[in-house]
């Protein structure tokens, strides 16, 4: 895939002052394939994950972006369909009966055609940095197309780009690419059959146990969007995601 405006946005006019404004880093790049279909699964900081792998990572990036991206109404609401349509990304309707299903045939149908698909597994940016446990869906693309998946881990970039914000903030970004997982092999290994639920699900906690330990961070096994209502609904963290006195 070859995409101007996204060759436009990365090297002439985003790129160039992100690199300068949060001097980016990263590690272990050559751990994603220069060619072929790959699925990337990263921890989820801050919207600018979107912007910082991409701009480091050699090969174009297809994220499965939140469908809110491409239905915003108002002025920011166009120019975020607009931004999002161009780049060739993937709106994926979350509340909709359908949305497993829907995500895994556009996934699918992207990596038939040998593109590079990144996943958030969280399902959300994590409430305050933690790696929480994950969604399925990464999985199930994994098991059911066999194609590998490479771990990414986001450093400081929900400093970056706190929750709420818009503009970066100038705070050294970086990233850690750890090697391909073969879902087939992984679960061949372990005697799973790739087609069950439950194989999914045990592939998912090992990816995000694996993937707090590249970050750095606490795994917590709470859906960080059940932390969010909690939240918000004035009620603090959950049971079972309670921040200790050190902050883990």
């Amino acid at each position: 895939m070859k995409n101007t405006w996204y060759s436009l946005f990365k090297n002439v006019i985003f790129g160039p002052a992100l690199r300068v404004w949060n001097r980016p880093w990263a590690r272990g790049m050559d751990n994603v394939p220069a060619t072929g279909p790959v699925i990337v699964a990263s921890n989820h900081q801050a919207v600018m994950d979107s912007f910082f792998f991409p701009l480091m990572c050699p090969r174009e990036i297809t994220f499965l972006a939140k469908s809110e991206y491409f239905t915003s109404p108002g002025l920011v609401g166009r120019a975020q369909r607009w931004f999002f349509t161009t780049v060739g990304q993937i709106p994926v309707y979350r509340t909709s009966a359908t949305a497993s299903d829907d995500m895994i045939a556009a996934a699918t149908k992207a990596l038939s055609e040998g593109e590079a698909i990144c996943i958030y597994p969280e399902g959300t940016r994590s409430p305050d940095g933690r790696v929480y446990r994950g969604r399925t869906g990464m999985a199930r693309l994994a098991m059911e197309t066999g194609h590998p998946v490479v771990p990414v881990a986001m450093f400081n970039t929900r400093e970056a780009n706190p929750i709420g914000t818009w503009i970066p903030r100038p705070k050294r970004v970086g990233m850690v690419v750890a090697e391909p997982i073969d879902p087939h092999a992984w679960a061949a290994q372990r005697e799973l059959d790739p087609a069950e639920h439950s194989t999914q699900r045990e592939f998912t906690d090992f990816f995000m146990h694996k993937l707090a330990k590249l970050a750095k961070q606490p795994y917590v096994d709470v859906y960080a969007t059940k932390v969010k209502e909690s939240m918000e609904a004035g009620n603090g963290y959950p049971a079972g995601a309670e921040k200790t006195p050190e902050g883990n």
